[in-house]
């Protein structure tokens, strides 16, 4: 989770929509990321999806899609992860009672065939208990990490270009092989952009600490 470049604050997963969005503050040749805030009850103008997304929910809630008349709904809850594929046109609604964040990733490559996790460091062969692959296709890898207060990871690699979406506030001291202490700290809701690296993890915090994790195949 280091590298951090530029900050932001801020089936039927295919249809998640975000018609309220912000500028993005990532987007490069492999990713664009955008924030959307919805406010419940207010049916959102008719827009497509072009690219396939991985989409981060940062609060409950519940949507309705429809979509050539036909209507479908999806609910989530706060942290959950989705893959939403490139669709057609379509409108929604949030119906559950709350205002929702989501973050969207884009995804704007197809995968890469040569682009593969082979090192040992793998952190989820290291580190299995905090990082888990929440899914896993050919273009992404997403992992989901959790470190409770003042643990960590022990020495692992990230082979693959990524973005990490906090969900919980983060201060964590990054140590490199070569003994390079690096800290770094976000707020929830934030995301950045991590290229291929080696480090040791240690949440710095009296609570804990969970992200999500967008490998790029491509």
């Amino acid at each position: 989770m280091r590298n951090s470049l530029r900050l932001a604050f801020l089936g039927l997963a295919a249809l998640a929509c975000l018609p309220a969005q912000n500028t993005a503050a990532i987007d490069n040749d492999q990713a664009r990321v955008v924030v959307a805030h919805d406010q419940p009850h207010k049916k959102g103008q008719p827009h497509q999806h072009k690219v396939n997304r991985v989409m981060i929910y940062l609060q409950a809630g519940k949507q309705e899609f429809v979509s050539e008349g036909k209507k479908s709904a999806l609910s989530w809850k706060a942290g959950d992860v989705k893959w939403s594929p490139a669709g057609g046109v379509h409108t929604s609604e949030i119906i559950s009672d709350s205002p929702v964040t989501m973050v969207e990733v884009e995804v704007k490559k197809p995968g890469d065939p040569a682009k593969k996790i082979t090192t040992p460091l793998d952190p989820v062969k290291v580190d299995g208990k905090d990082y888990k692959v929440e899914f896993e296709n050919d273009q992404v890898r997403v992992l989901r990490v959790k470190f409770g207060p003042h643990q960590g990871a022990p020495m692992h690699e990230h082979q693959l270009n990524r973005v990490v979406v906090y969900l919980t506030d983060q201060s964590t001291r990054l140590t490199s092989p070569e003994g390079k202490v690096e800290t770094t700290a976000h707020k929830a809701g934030e995301y950045s952009w991590g290229g291929p690296t080696k480090h040791k993890e240690e949440n710095l915090l009296d609570t804990p600490f969970e992200g999500i994790v967008v490998e790029f195949k491509n």
